[in-house]
């Protein structure tokens, strides 16, 4: 069963939700990505983090009650917030407001996502919300939550839970349900070692997204009982989840184009191959994810800084780009450029080629240089001549290598100081 959801569904639904967006994670599978912020800080298709995506999504959808939970190294995902979502309309009732972790109920961290939510119980009492969305602040897509919160008042349930079917092999590393025609959750299992098809795609398994929509009374409710249980992890989908398929009435919405209705685009960047591979997507002639959707725009916080410049006319000293993004900036003086993402103040010095490649903020290509199939950390300044991805032996010596062979460089590989927030 699939439900439709409208291009558009803004109502007294979504200015009567409360958005939770979980944004504490280390993310330690992207590896030095995540060794100086949180996963959702990561700068994601050349000017974004990807936090954005979820904050998007709500304020397009109309869900403009928004806390941001946040714990692991949150200074630069903070001072993103601060200036990049600092536009909503307090008297209005508009918020992104901050909740970190600081001991509100037992005096600890938070140690898992329901206890998270449990430890701003008072907050959420506080803003009286009908519905109480819950999202992850680390995937990238965009959804209608507002469609997805009518699917909850139709089905008249406690919970409904986005999703969507991902390819067995990969199961293992989600939440997976099975359901009834009726799109009722009967079985749900948090990243089960031999997970199950589903009957019509014996191949796929049917995942959760990590988005919930509750009924706040029923979400506090659970919540306190959670906390009082000794033998619970305090996790929505290790323990909340399972209990409520069993006692009470949880529907599944998979996630649809609102158009074509065909499976929608959702991806987890939690790996370096996967972090690499979306944003090689964004540079397609079509690509998946539109970015240029003026009804749907991905807001953020951009630097202030010039166009992109290009410079160098010469017969083997030419500036030039070719099927890239390229932000503001950038400069590529005399350096081809190709196949590549080069975000904010990027600048690629003479004779030096970047193909397949993904450049933070700020980094310097030297002259002569050769980059292929890599990620630049925020920062980095490549010396003269400095060739990687082209000898993954010769790479691991230094860096980071992937399964897929993508290589990834930081800052302190390259034993190079960064006064530089990332």
């Amino acid at each position: 069963m699939s439900f439709h959801f409208p291009e558009r569904f803004v109502s007294a639904l979504t200015r009567d939700t409360l958005a939770l967006v979980l944004a504490g994670g280390r993310g330690s599978r992207l590896g030095g990505l995540t060794t100086e912020r949180a996963k959702p800080a990561v700068p994601f298709g050349g000017n974004m983090r990807i936090i954005d995506f979820a904050l998007s999504n709500c304020v397009n959808s109309g869900v403009r009650r928004i806390g941001v939970l946040t714990q692991y190294k949150a200074h630069s995902l903070i001072r993103h917030l601060s200036l990049g979502w600092g536009f909503m309309r307090g008297e209005l009732g508009e918020f992104v407001e901050l909740l970190p972790a600081q001991q509100r109920t037992d005096g600890g961290w938070y140690i898992g996502t329901a206890n998270a939510v449990y430890q701003n119980i008072d907050i959420i009492r506080a803003h009286d919300p009908r519905f109480v969305l819950i999202l992850g602040g680390d995937h990238i897509y965009k959804m209608d939550y507002g469609g997805l919160l009518a699917t909850h008042v139709e089905q008249q349930a406690d919970v409904t839970v986005a999703c969507m079917e991902v390819p067995l092999a990969d199961a293992c590393a989600f939440g997976i349900m099975e359901i009834e025609p009726d799109g009722r959750v009967c079985g749900f299992e948090e990243k089960p070692a031999a997970p199950s098809g589903m009957p019509e795609q014996p191949d796929f398994a049917l995942a959760s997204m990590g988005i919930y929509v509750f009924t706040a009374d029923y979400l506090l409710d659970r919540l306190r009982q959670d906390s009082l249980n000794p033998a619970s992890e305090h996790d929505f989908g290790k323990d909340i989840l399972p209990l409520a398929v069993q006692q009470d009435r949880v529907f599944a919405a998979p996630f649809r184009d609102p158009k074509t209705g065909a499976r929608a685009y959702w991806r987890d960047v939690g790996t370096l191959d996967s972090y690499w591979a979306a944003n090689m997507e964004l540079i397609g002639v079509v690509p998946e994810l539109d970015l240029f959707d003026t009804q749907w725009p991905i807001r953020t916080h951009q630097v202030q800084a010039p166009p992109a410049k290009f410079v160098f006319d010469d017969e083997g000293r030419r500036g030039m780009a070719v099927d890239s993004m390229v932000c503001n900036g950038c400069i590529v003086s005399g350096a081809l450029v190709r196949h590549s993402v080069l975000f904010s103040r990027v600048r690629v010095e003479e004779s030096s080629r970047v193909t397949d490649s993904v450049l933070l903020p700020e980094v310097v290509v030297g002259p002569d240089c050769h980059i292929h199939k890599a990620v630049i950390e925020t920062g980095c300044r490549l010396a003269a001549g400095t060739v990687i991805g082209v000898d993954p032996e010769q790479d691991r010596q230094r860096f980071e290598v992937s399964p897929a062979g993508v290589t990834l460089v930081t800052p302190e590989m390259l034993q190079q100081n960064l006064d530089y927030i990332r």
